[in-house]
C-alpha cells in the first residue's frame, strides 16, 4: 500500500490527526514528507484527491442511510466492516509473526475504537440528518486537540464550535432527536480514542498491516450484532451488492486516494481539508438524501468547519515556532 513511515512523519501526522483525520489513515504511521511539485496543476493534484476521498466517504454515508431500511443500521456496518477487512487483507497480507503482546494490545484497541465509532455514528445517520450527524462527531476530534495543544486561543475555537452545536440543536437536542444527537457524540468520543490508537498502532506495524487487523477486530465486533439485527436479510443479493458499495466508497476508496494525497501533501494542510467534511457530509445528505438544512444549520456547521480549522492552524504556528526555537 504505501512505505513505511519514519517515526517524524508519525508525529507530523498525530498532530494533523488531532483535529480531523479521517478512519484509518493515521493508522498508517503518518504522512511522508510531502514533495515539492512543479505548476499549480500538480500542486492542486493532491488536495483534490483529498476533497475526492472526502466525497466518497460522505456520499457513501449516504447510500448507507438508504440501505438502513433493508439491513437495519447495525447490518450495514457488519457489511461494510466485513467487505474493507476482506479487501484489507488481500491487499496487505499482513504477517501475524514478530509482534508483542503490546502490539496486539494496540491493534486491537483501535479495532474496537474502529467498530464503535462505526457503530454509533451509523446509528446517528438513522436518527439525525447526515450533515447534523458529521459535525457533532467531529466534535470528538475538535475536543482531542483542545485538550493536548494546552493553549489559551483554541479555548476560542472551542466556544465557537460549541456556538455551532448550541445552533444546531436549537437550544435543545431535542429537535433533532436527543438519541441520535448523544450516538454522533458517542461516536465523536471513540473518534478521538481511534485517533490515539491509530497512530500508535502505525508506529509498531509497517505499511498498512496494523489497518488490515485492526478490520478484522472491528468487523468480528460488528458481525454478531448485525447478524442478531438483519438475520437473513444481510444475504439477499441486493443488500450485498449496495453494503460492498458502502464499504468501497466509504473505506477502501477514501484509504487509497488519501494515501497518495499524504505522499505529496503536507499533513497540516490535509487536516484543514478533511476539517470540510460536515459540509461535504450536509451536501450528500440534501442530493441522495433530500435532508434539505436550514439557514441556521448552514452557519452552525459553518461555525464548527472554522473552529476545526482555526485548531489546525494554531497548532502549526506553535509547532513552527518550536522548530525555529
Amino acid at each position: 500500500m504505501n512505505d513505511q513511515r519514519s517515526a517524524a512523519g508519525a508525529a507530523a501526522a498525530e498532530q494533523a490527526a488531532a483535529v480531523a483525520v479521517p478512519e484509518a489513515v493515521s493508522a498508517l504511521g503518518g504522512a511522508a514528507g510531502p514533495a515539492r511539485p512543479k505548476g499549480r496543476r500538480a500542486a492542486l493534484a493532491p488536495v483534490a484527491l483529498v476533497v475526492a476521498g472526502g466525497l466518497s466517504v460522505q456520499f457513501g454515508s449516504a447510500v448507507a442511510v438508504l440501505l438502513m431500511p433493508r439491513a437495519g443500521a447495525l447490518g450495514v456496518v457488519s457489511l461494510r466492516l466485513a467487505v474493507a477487512a476482506l479487501v484489507m487483507l488481500i491487499v496487505c497480507r499482513p504477517k501475524l509473526r514478530g509482534y508483542s503482546r503490546a502490539d496486539w494490545g494496540t491493534v486491537l484497541a483501535f479495532g474496537v475504537a474502529m467498530g464503535g465509532m462505526n457503530t454509533l455514528f451509523y446509528q446517528a445517520a438513522d436518527r439525525i440528518p447526515l450533515g447534523a450527524a458529521v459535525t457533532l462527531e467531529v466534535l470528538g476530534p475538535l475536543a482531542l486537540s483542545v485538550i493536548a495543544s494546552r493553549r489559551l486561543v483554541n479555548v476560542v475555537w472551542a466556544g465557537l464550535a460549541l456556538g455551532g452545536v448550541v445552533l444546531l440543536s436549537g437550544g435543545g437536542f431535542d429537535r433533532l432527536d436527543p438519541v441520535g444527537a448523544a450516538y454522533a457524540l458517542g461516536a465523536g468520543a471513540l473518534w478521538a480514542t481511534y485517533i490515539v490508537f491509530s497512530a500508535r498502532t502505525g508506529r509498531r506495524f509497517p505499511q498498512a498491516d496494523g489497518l488490515a487487523l485492526a478490520l478484522v477486530v472491528a468487523a468480528l465486533l460488528s458481525l454478531p450484532l448485525g447478524i442478531l439485527e438483519s438475520g437473513s436479510k444481510l444475504l439477499v443479493p441486493s443488500t450485498l451488492g449496495l453494503g460492498a458499495a458502502v464499504a468501497l466508497l466509504s473505506s477502501v476508496l477514501p484509504y487509497t486516494l488519501e494515501l497518495m494525497a499524504l505522499r505529496r501533501l503536507p499533513a497540516p494542510t490535509f487536516a484543514i481539508l478533511m476539517s470540510l467534511e460536515p459540509a461535504i457530509a450536509a451536501t450528500a445528505g440534501f442530493l441522495i438524501l433530500d435532508q434539505a438544512l436550514s439557514t441556521t444549520d448552514a452557519l452552525a456547521i459553518a461555525l464548527v468547519i472554522g473552529a476545526s480549522m482555526g485548531a489546525v492552524r494554531s497548532q502549526v504556528r506553535v509547532g513552527k515556532r518550536r522548530d525555529h526555537a
